[in-house]
């Protein structure tokens, strides 16, 4: 697939300047630079944040409303139900307020929603239970903005409500207590993108504050604020590039040993974004996307190492059942598609059998990576309804393109990446006829995907040090990319395929300097390039530590004959 690279125009004065005046080498400088963090203040917050960098929390609309109410919960010993999702999100958010509370000498309960049997957020039924138990209280985490029913009826239960949450409200908000969202129209803190263990912290920012607390208190809990707020893929700039940045410093020394563990089990020696993104993070999910979260949680609020041990066993084992059923899926999907060669279409809309709704999200992720096209996967049941998930590419927005399919859809939700969505059976084909129609005058073909390039770099000036600095700029995430370089003109010295011709592994040669290269999912390459041949790759760099040897490598993104 061609890609259009694109690389960053920034003054070379500005560059050295960055370099000179802040005491960075010139290669951080130019990523600063192309990040726009240009200034002292700037620089200072990117690279060195400290617990000062936390907005005051009473900032945020109807936070002075909800302190007060817990507080009065704990003074007379209310029962308390915190309400969160299933996801890491969710399980982090309600473990940090939990554990708070406890220590604060208030026992609480804790609903989560099966994702198998009742979906995302709140429902009647649950807070039916939650009522049968005494709740007279509820927080919810992640999750609520949009449950105007819901609220309606745990007020007319006599349940008061507290929101809090981190995504986008509607025109109307619910009638709880208090509802702390950023996204709020009328709110006014200072950055509205926190995730919803982000939204906790601040609460419980603000009792420690408005309890006197030591700022301890709250802060030791930035290692699992940290896990939830990478995991959720919120810009890692602001208020979370400072959670981000001390909650990998707490996460290395942590003394929670659920985390401990996970992270032991995750197999990674390292702890970064990373290890947390494709280790921590999948793990945690795949319980909700097994119906187990409560497995997830109890991990980490367990302070027992049998208990710890054995449900950390159980989220491996639910996390390789993931990945099996994800595999099994995939392959059934792209079998499809090959066959009826919906490849050739502008957007990809698949139907199974049965097929895994706790996976199918995953799945559709896959196919729109691989294909570059949005595509939708769903699941149909014996009942004849089908429901799934639905990803897309930059450039088209996929919620405004279903708004035109509501004569063939029964329901959906979502933004202009990600959808979920009901439809009968009977009109799957009417559906995928209509969306294609719109797909194609939307000239999906026609969209190239853009890889943006910080700088141009000659291999013969690599060195680690070099390499080691870009550290300074973790965490890397949404918001803050992995620096991605250009090589031009490199000679390969030898290339073959690894892992039963999936990847592709390259040393490259710019005139006596040798560098290794590594490329995933590019095995399919080996048969379109030999030794000797000029190419231009763009990539990432890293050191590759094998058998105790560190040596320069570049993870590379894509590549391309030489001109």
């Amino acid at each position: 697939m061609n890609k259009e690279w694109q690389i960053y125009d920034v003054e070379e004065e500005k560059i050295q300047e960055i370099s000179q005046k802040y005491n960075v080498n010139k290669l951080l400088a130019t990523i600063l630079a192309n990040r726009n963090i240009i200034n002292e203040e700037q620089i200072r917050l990117f690279l060195k944040p400290t617990r000062k960098d936390f907005h005051n929390p009473y900032l945020i609309t109807d936070m002075e409303k909800a302190i007060d109410r817990i507080i009065t919960a704990i003074n007379k010993q209310e029962k308390v139900t915190i309400y969160g999702d299933y996801d890491v999100d969710g399980i982090t958010s309600i473990t940090v307020l939990k554990s708070f509370l406890k220590d604060r000498g208030l026992e609480v309960a804790q609903y989560i929603p099966n994702r198998l049997d009742e979906g995302y957020g709140l429902n009647k039924q649950a807070i039916e239970k939650i009522h049968k138990n005494g709740c007279q209280l509820m927080i919810t985490v992640d999750c609520g903005i949009s449950a105007i029913e819901e609220i309606k009826y745990a007020n007319e239960l006599g349940i008061e409500t507290i929101i809090t949450d981190h995504h986008e409200p509607g025109n109307i908000l619910p009638q709880a207590l208090a509802v702390i969202d950023n996204k709020r129209k009328d709110s006014t803190y200072p950055f509205r993108e926190l995730a919803g263990v982000g939204v906790v912290f601040k609460v419980i920012q603000a009792l420690g504050m408005k309890l006197g607390l030591k700022e301890e208190e709250y802060l030791k809990y930035l290692d699992i604020v940290c896990i939830g707020t990478i995991s959720d893929i919120v810009p890692l700039v602001d208020e979370n590039r400072v959670i981000a940045k001390l909650g990998l410093l707490l996460i290395r020394q942590t003394k929670n040993i659920g985390l401990r563990s996970i992270i032991q089990a995750s197999g990674y020696t390292k702890i970064d974004s990373n290890s947390i993104s494709f280790g921590i993070a999948p793990r945690i999910n795949a319980c909700g996307r097994m119906g187990k979260a409560e497995d997830a949680l109890q991990l980490f609020l367990s302070k027992n190492l049998n208990e710890v041990s054995t449900l950390t066993t159980k989220l491996n084992e639910y996390n390789r059942l993931r990945q099996d059923t994800e595999k099994k899926i995939f392959e059934s999907a792209v079998k499809e598609i090959e066959e009826e060669q919906l490849d050739k279409n502008s957007a990809i809309i698949v139907g199974g059998h049965n097929w895994h709704h706790g996976v199918i999200g995953i799945v559709s992720s896959k196919i729109t990576e691989m294909y570059f096209k949005p595509s939708i996967l769903l699941s149909f049941e014996k009942d004849g309804i089908g429901t799934g998930s639905g990803r897309s590419i930059p450039g088209f927005d996929l919620h405004e393109a279903l708004l035109k399919c509501t004569d063939t859809i029964e329901k959906f939700g979502g933004h202009s990446m990600a959808i979920g969505i009901t439809i009968k059976k009977e009109k799957f084909k009417d559906f995928r006829k209509e969306f294609e129609e719109i797909a194609k005058k939307a000239n999906i073909n026609e969209i190239v995907p853009i890889i943006h390039i910080d700088a141009k770099i000659n291999v013969s000036n690599l060195n680690k040090e070099m390499v080691e600095s870009l550290k300074e700029l973790e965490p890397f995430g949404e918001g803050n990319k992995m620096p991605i370089f250009a090589f031009k003109n490199l000679k390969i010295d030898s290339i073959r395929a690894l892992s039963e011709g999936k990847h592709l592994k390259l040393t490259l040669k710019e005139g006596n300097t040798v560098v290794n290269a590594i490329g995933f999912n590019m095995g399919n390459l080996v048969e379109e390039y030999k030794i000797g041949d000029k190419i231009d790759v763009v990539g990432v760099l890293e050191i590759n530590t094998f058998n105790g040897v560190d040596t320069l490598q570049i993870n590379m993104k894509d590549i391309m004959r030489a001109i």
